[in-house]
């Protein structure tokens, strides 16, 4: 009788073994994913990047929510978000609070004196949004009038080198709301973002000026000297860019509906 039990308790160690190393098996091959890229945003850019009531990645939406949620899973690690001023992204890089940025971002001489690029995502340019009544026609046509940009944004630095005055505003939606409201009569912003505000406002319109507004690039920015994250985030956008996914996210989310109730 002692010899059959410890024959059973033989074969029920060898059937926990078993159980446990298959376990740890499917465990390793499911996709678990080992650590995490903590992205640092500014939720106020629509399509690229705004809050809903259930994002992509937690209450974020948007291209670069999906592109930020792509490498990560590309990679077998977490996107997380933190969503902060876009004037402390470069900051927060290189105080290590994040490890990557991602707002569509702007590649430019001075940020990358800051900052190491990813390869370029996206193309844009800067435009002017105005009422449909407006005279303005061309950039030059802007000088006298009440300009307002978004802090930090690529439109405020190309006012700037103008030499016209302007007001700042942080968050997109109070720069639109103050053309709407006509206390200004012109909006420098980035392209698609506004294409999105034209859409979701009767009234307005864009006006474009190739003549003095260049092609911008955008890119994910990470700290100086941090070439591993660099070359995830490379291997990752070539990918969307060859298969075709970055077009399809930007047609996906042209036509999509920002929903600010939970800001």
């Amino acid at each position: 009788m002692k010899k059959f039990t410890r024959v059973l308790s033989m074969v029920a160690a060898a059937a926990l073994m078993a159980v446990t190393f298959t376990a740890c098996s499917n465990s390793s091959s499911s996709g678990e994913k080992k650590g995490s890229i903590k992205f640092g945003t500014n939720a106020e850019f629509p399509p690229f990047e705004y809050v809903v009531a259930k994002g992509v990645i937690g209450e974020f939406d948007g291209i670069d929510m999906a592109i930020a949620k792509q490498i990560g899973d590309d990679n077998n690690k977490e996107a997380k978000i933190e969503n902060m001023e876009f004037d402390s992204l470069l900051v927060a890089l290189d105080n290590g609070k994040i490890d990557a940025a991602i707002a569509g971002m702007t590649v430019t001489d001075e940020r990358k004196e800051k900052v190491d690029f990813s390869e370029p995502y996206y193309n844009a340019k800067q435009v002017m949004i105005v009422k449909e009544d407006s005279d303005i026609a061309k950039a030059s046509d802007m000088q006298g009038k009440k300009i307002v940009v978004i802090q930090g944004y690529t439109g405020e630095t190309c006012v700037k080198k103008l030499g016209y005055s302007y007001q700042s505003f942080k968050k997109g939606t109070e720069a639109i709301l103050e053309l709407v409201n006509g206390k200004c009569d012109v909006v420098v912003i980035d392209s698609a973002t506004a294409d999105k505000y034209v859409k979701d406002n009767k009234g307005l319109k864009i006006v474009e000026d190739n003549d003095q507004f260049d092609n911008e690039e955008y890119a994910i920015a990470v700290k100086k000297g941090n070439k591993d994250l660099l070359d995830q985030i490379n291997k990752s956008i070539k990918k969307m860019k060859e298969n075709g996914k970055i077009n399809e996210l930007a047609a996906k989310y042209a036509d999509a509906t920002t929903d600010d109730s939970s800001k």
